[in-house]
């Protein structure tokens, strides 16, 4: 049940105004749904993103919505899925939680951006472009890898914070 929480955090993050940049829980709320649910239940979050990119796109943006233009970030959801799955799953640690947020959000910096670079005219097509492209979304970047990294940690730690303040003292002290 928590997973679900999660995700209408993810999207509550992304459609409530905010001023921080790209500070949402998407990252995080995907990995930990695929390390907590059956992949057969993926469906639910990759609609209600997918409806939530729609919704911002048409209504909050005002621009035309072209599916062609979010099938990458669609497959990226799902891998996201798939590599909380993968990393997750079966054994949690600071290790694997780091190497998934890293993971996680290089892989949509490098993945969204180059679509950019390669999809409009904001940036020219050469490698001067791509690289300006790239070094105006370092913010955005930073801002993933943090709140990634702090909705994964929440999602695991409190948890497992709370498994260790309820658990009864083992160590038994004997006269």
């Amino acid at each position: 049940m928590s997973s679900f929480l999660l995700i209408l955090l993810a999207i509550a993050s992304r459609v409530l105004p905010h001023t921080w940049w790209n500070f949402t829980a998407v990252g995080g709320s995907l990995l930990y749904f695929g390390a907590r649910r059956p992949l057969r239940q993926a469906i639910v979050p990759l609609v209600l993103m997918a409806c939530t990119d729609y919704y911002l796109t048409v209504y909050a943006y005002n621009y035309a919505f072209h599916v062609q233009g979010y099938l990458l970030t669609w497959v990226w959801y799902a891998a996201a899925i798939l590599l909380g799955r993968i990393l997750l799953r079966d054994q949690v640690s600071l290790a694997r939680g780091g190497a998934a947020t890293l993971l996680s959000a290089t892989s949509f910096f490098a993945i969204s951006n180059y679509a950019v670079w390669a999809g409009s005219g904001m940036y020219p097509h050469s490698i001067a472009g791509l690289a300006a492209c790239y070094t105006a979304a370092l913010p955005f970047y930073r801002n993933d890898l943090i709140s990634t990294a702090l909705v994964l940690g929440v999602a695991f730690g409190l948890p497992a914070l709370a498994r260790h303040l309820l658990t009864p003292e083992k160590h038994h002290v004997s006269a």
